[in-house]
């Protein structure tokens, strides 16, 4: 163990200036400090946990010393509070900490020379004054009070939280959720946080109600865990949940007599604002409402379109398949034939099928046919890299579903709906495995009554991260026509990557390359989990881009079933930073993480402002300090995040499985070690090899790749809709 603690060690005062933020982590607090102490020459380091911290301010802390053998004899803060500098120096270094928008150093050093000790007073008091300051006119001056007005409330709402014993990192989030209320709102009802904030749950919310003196059996908190349960289920991309598994969920959730959990969810459904009740397969379950509405009008509108004929003349395959055949110079295999002469007479279809079976080909032919008849095509995928995909097969515009659906940020959700239908006469849909409930209810609202609807995607890859099992569901019902593609092609029988897929899929092991085999699929065994990252490292930065040429940073995705764990995203996001990476001219630390220039990074939530949704990858392209912010790019357009909104950015050399969906990489690198064993399944596996485009490596145990393969009854989804599919008449 590297700290030697005196624990009987009396209780001691430490009081001086930060002169710099080594670490802060703004969830938890936690902050490694260096500080120029009152009556130390040297400056000491200083561990502790405070809710925001900058550089400059005037710290007092009480603690013990111990000496770390890496890092020498340093100062761990019990209790730490800072209060804004006063000296000269001390302002400037906070106002140019990057706690200030719209204020860096060269700004901050204009604005003490001109104001000195009296700048703070000035900022709160007399702003207008600002403009005397050369390169600040009334903008930015006015960003600088609105920065320092929210510095003040964050700060304030931080303080309260962390007296309530709650981490503080979405205290900026707070704050632009309920402004200057915040506290008020916290205080009267404490549960609000889980339902209003993005990254908050119950049990923070719940933290903050025990302090303020909530008892365990409160209504409103029996209340508020049914809901946070029933919301747990559909982020696990549930519709619905049973009742008595609601009711074991919320009792673990509550920590109370399961009779009063019983009750609760009684009054909830008697209440009938949020839940409803219902059955799937006979058996009684509680639906969030908005849910169950949306899967039940996907049904109704997917029937009452299959009963429907297409909106183009009839057509002749015999004719139309040698014209189509001379213009891709691609035969067409007799099921492919089939699937078009499908999807040619019918309003709704469905084209499903794994890798290297033709999809892509099948489409392409069905689109030149239609398009030379005249029909009007739009084409659309879940994520902005399926539909470049999409574009480059098909050689016509395909778009982002968001972006076909035209959203509406002001207003919230989409411009195109019913009363503002798409224009087309058939919509064609990719990647439709990952469309999940509440977004293929939009997208059928805006679905013309007389256009056609191809639905295209691999049932066999995981269901949407969002709930729901939409394309599964659809085909199980047996009320859509559905073409299914499975002759794998002579050529692409040649890629390994296509055969293992193929072979993972029907509960086999994969097949290594022979000895000397220049192949685009390898599996590295490895016996010991803790061997794995070192190993993992020299393949991305050393084995990969000497052996066939690939950039690790941009070629090269690791892709891990989870975020925990030593082979899990968040640690290996750390040690691939590190190492490909390592000392960035420009970085800051936010949320727990290292922004720097030349980091790959992904976007976790739909942002309609920024218009950046969950998946997309981008490059950190520069952090600029005058303003507080960093800037990625996406695609090659540059959007902007102030440092307090970095919480939904993270880097993105390593990412789950689940997140890669709808992507492909020339490289994918996959660690498969049985700490993963929670999420070991057939169509994990089988997701993470298809996004391969030129190689796959696994690394992992053999027992583990085993666990995967074997494991088909993927964790079932309570959904309706597949019910509904096939009782409505």
């Amino acid at each position: 163990m590297p700290k030697s603690y005196d624990r009987n060690a009396p209780l001691e005062t430490l009081a001086g200036t930060i002169e710099r933020v080594t670490f802060h982590n703004a969830e938890t607090g936690f902050c490694v400090l260096k500080v120029q102490a009152r009556g130390k020459r040297d400056l000491v380091p200083v561990i502790g946990h405070a809710p925001a911290i900058g550089a400059g301010e005037w710290i007092t802390a009480t603690g013990i010393w111990f000496t770390d053998r890496q890092h020498g004899l340093q100062f761990k803060a019990d209790t730490l509070k800072a209060t804004p500098p006063t000296g000269v120096e001390g302002i400037e270094r906070y106002l140019a900490s990057g706690y200030m928008r719209g204020i860096g150093p060269a700004m901050a050093k204009r604005i003490v020379a001109l104001f000195g000790e009296a700048t703070f007073e000035i900022i709160e008091a007399d702003p207008e004054r600002l403009k005397e300051v050369s390169g600040i006119g009334p903008t930015r001056a006015a960003r600088i009070v609105s920065g320092w007005a929210e510095q003040k409330a964050v700060r304030e709402i931080m303080i309260f939280l962390h007296a309530h014993g709650v981490g503080t990192a979405r205290a900026v989030r707070i704050f632009k959720t309920y402004g200057h209320d915040s506290i008020a709102v916290m205080t009267d009802d404490p549960y609000r946080l889980a339902r209003d904030i993005r990254g908050i749950g119950f049990r923070t919310a719940d933290a903050i109600a025990m302090r303020l003196g909530l008892v365990k059996e409160a209504p409103q908190r029996l209340r508020a865990g049914v809901s946070f349960a029933l919301q747990t289920a559909m982020d696990e991309g549930h519709c619905g949940l049973p009742i008595e598994r609601l009711v074991v969920l919320a009792q673990k959730l509550l920590e109370v007599d399961v009779g009063l959990v019983r009750t609760a969810v009684t009054a909830e459904l008697a209440r009938g604002e949020e839940v409803i009740a219902d059955t799937v397969d006979n058996k009684p379950c509680v639906f969030l409402k908005g849910l169950h509405a949306a899967e039940r009008a996907i049904a109704e509108r997917l029937i009452t379109r299959a009963r429907g004929s297409p909106p183009w003349p009839s057509i002749d395959l015999e004719r139309a398949r040698p014209w189509v055949e001379a213009k891709t110079s691609k035969t067409l295999s007799p099921s492919q034939g089939e699937a078009i002469r499908l999807m040619l007479t019918s309003k709704l279809c469905v084209i499903t099928g794994g890798p290297g079976v033709g999809k892509t080909s099948t489409l392409d032919s069905l689109l030149r046919i239609l398009t030379a008849k005249g029909v009007k095509v739009l084409l659309a995928a879940p994520t902005g890299r399926a539909a470049k995909r999409m574009t480059e097969q098909t050689r016509l515009e395909a778009k982002t579903i968001h972006r076909l659906l035209e959203i509406d940020p002001k207003r919230g959700g989409f411009s195109r709906n019913e009363e503002n239908p798409l224009d087309c006469d058939l919509l064609v849909l990719d990647e439709c495995s990952m469309i999940d409930v509440p977004l293929m209810n939009a997208l059928l609202k805006a679905v013309p009554e007389g256009a056609g609807l191809l639905l295209v995607g691999d049932v066999d890859q995981l269901p949407s991260v969002g709930p729901g099992q939409v394309l599964a569901d659809v085909i199980a019902s047996g009320r859509v026509p559905v073409a299914r593609l499975t002759e794998v092609f002579r050529q692409a029988a040649e890629s390994r990557i296509i055969v293992n897929a193929h072979r993972i899929n029907q509960g086999q092991m994969p097949e290594r390359p022979q000895p000397g085999e220049k192949a685009d699929f390898y599996l590295i065994e490895i016996d010991d989990p803790d061997v794995g990252v070192a190993k993992l490292i020299e393949v991305v930065t050393k084995r990969i881009p000497r052996s066939f040429g690939l950039d690790p940073t941009r070629d090269v995705q690791v892709l891990t079933p989870m975020l925990r764990g030593s082979l899990g995203s968040r640690n290996l996001n750390h040690e691939l930073q590190r190492v490909l990476n390592p000392n960035p001219a420009q970085q800051i630390e936010r949320f727990g993480w290292r922004f720097a220039p030349g980091d790959r990074v992904m976007e976790t939530q739909n942002d309609y402002d920024r218009d950046v949704f969950n998946g997309d990858l981008g490059m950190v392209a520069r952090i600029d300090e005058e303003e507080g912010a960093v800037v990625v790019t996406f695609d090659g357009r540059e959007v902007v995040y102030p440092y307090g909104e970095l919480d939904t950015l993270v880097p993105a050399f390593a990412t789950t499985i689940h997140k890669s969906q709808g992507s492909e990489y020339p490289a994918v690198v996959i660690p498969i070690v049985t700490q993963h064993f929670n999420m070991l399944a057939r169509n994990l596996l089988y997701t993470g090899v298809t996004r391969g485009k030129q190689l796959v490596v696994l690394i992992g145990q053999r027992k583990a790749i085993g666990m995967a393969v074997r494991s088909s009854s993927a964790k079932r989804r309570w959904t309706k809709l597949r019910e509904w599919l096939s009782n409505i008449h």
